[in-house]
């Protein structure tokens, strides 16, 4: 299997214990490989991350020294690479084109609408000083970007011309997109496709409202509270999406905003969870999602998918202000709480830190498991309470 590692992931280590674990031979294909870099053992190989279709072409002479069964993209970076590989190669694989609409939100947005799915209304922006008329509240964002990056809720004409122009900086003027604000509560889906067809693996909810200025993602619990029939619009809606955007195979993670009765589609992309999320979640005889991926890219059985049945769930850890950060306190005590289970702190002692909108990281992550979704989410709140942060 081929493993795409840009530089900037959290996930290579898990992804690396799921192949070992399942006796899958890796090669690592990176964005920038020093020549002291710690692969531990394994084999790695150097690829040009901004230009996807030579990075598949280097990839694909892999196959002559020994067949290549998978191509799996860990990140956003790596999608493009992945399909085009996967394509030359003759595995399955999302369609390039299905996989470019993942990475730009007007080319997303626009095929939803040609689907009718529903979504927030939105317009690209193409003058910072007029910007289309969504309504208010709005939010701006760039096109390009992800993890809530240069993404700002305005709620009159002058901060929205403001957040245009903060958006437009965070961009390096990429293309912006302004949305039509849509109220609610989040859920997240994660999900694997197989010739097109969505098999559910775990419904998270939100619990923190994500009502801006920014969108700063805190915990993620799993089972989802919602209502059966609730949960059942919400898995309809993430396959129609995955239809729409013509998506086939593969992980895929998508968001979604409920209000009342009214469900709409705020993203989706073609791969899995981010950060060390997917260490809340465990399935069939305690497998990880990682090896999950792994075992469908090298078409390996995929017999059990149903999630454990404790409840579990992790908190991003957000970076309250940027600066250089000191210490983090309270670990110990943190760890400590009842329920929870895990402790990344994935920032070093005296690193920047960034705050959204400009950010894109988080400080590190909580991971809680129970009885009911309930004492997850009070397990994290409280071990978060016991951290000291200290920013300089």
């Amino acid at each position: 299997m081929v493993l795409l590692l840009p530089t900037t992931t959290y996930r290579a280590t898990d992804f690396l214990a799921a192949a070992r674990a399942l006796g899958v031979d890796v090669v690592i294909a990176s964005d920038q490989l020093s020549p002291t870099a710690d692969t531990g053992g394994v084999r790695a190989v150097e690829v040009p991350f901004d230009d996807p279709e030579q990075a598949a072409s280097l990839l694909t002479s892999l196959d002559d020294r020994g067949p290549v069964d998978g191509i799996v993209a860990v990140d956003d970076q790596g999608v493009m690479i992945a399909a085009y590989a996967a394509e030359k190669l003759g595995l399955a694989h999302n369609p390039p084109d299905a996989a470019a609409r993942t990475r730009d939100k007007r080319a997303l947005r626009d095929a939803l609408a040609a689907a009718e799915v529903p979504q927030p209304r939105y317009a690209e922006i193409t003058d910072l000083e007029h910007l289309p008329d969504v309504g208010f509240p709005c939010v701006v964002k760039p096109a390009a970007l992800s993890a809530s990056q240069g993404v700002i809720r305005a709620d009159d004409e002058a901060t929205a011309l403001a957040a245009a122009r903060r958006a437009d900086t965070i961009a390096c003027g990429g293309p912006l997109l302004v949305e039509e604000y849509v109220p609610g509560f989040e859920v997240a889906v994660e999900g694997l496709l197989r010739d097109g067809e969505l098999e559910v693996l775990a419904v998270f909810d939100k619990p923190d409202p994500l009502v801006g200025p920014y969108f700063e993602e805190t915990i993620y619990v799993t089972p989802s509270r919602y209502a059966p029939a609730v949960l059942t619009q919400v898995e309809q809606l993430t396959q129609r999406a995955a239809r729409a955007l013509g998506l086939r195979e593969g992980p895929v993670h998508a968001e979604l905003r409920i209000d009342g009765r009214r469900i709409r589609v705020i993203d989706i992309a073609a791969r899995s969870i981010g950060g060390l999320c997917a260490r809340a979640l465990r399935f069939g005889a305690g497998i990880s999602l990682e090896e999950v991926i792994v075992r469908h890219a090298v078409g390996l059985p995929l017999d059990d998918l149903a999630r454990e049945d404790a409840a579990s769930g992790v908190m991003m850890i957000p970076i309250p202000k940027s600066g250089t950060l000191r210490a983090v306190g309270g670990q110990d005590d943190a760890r400590a709480v009842p329920g929870v289970v895990g402790l990344e702190i994935s920032i070093g002692i005296g690193r920047p830190v960034v705050a959204l909108p400009e950010g894109n990281r988080y400080l590190g992550f909580l991971f809680a498991r129970a009885d009911t979704p309930a004492a997850v989410e009070h397990a994290l709140r409280r071990a978060h309470a016991r951290l000291a942060i200290a920013i300089d």
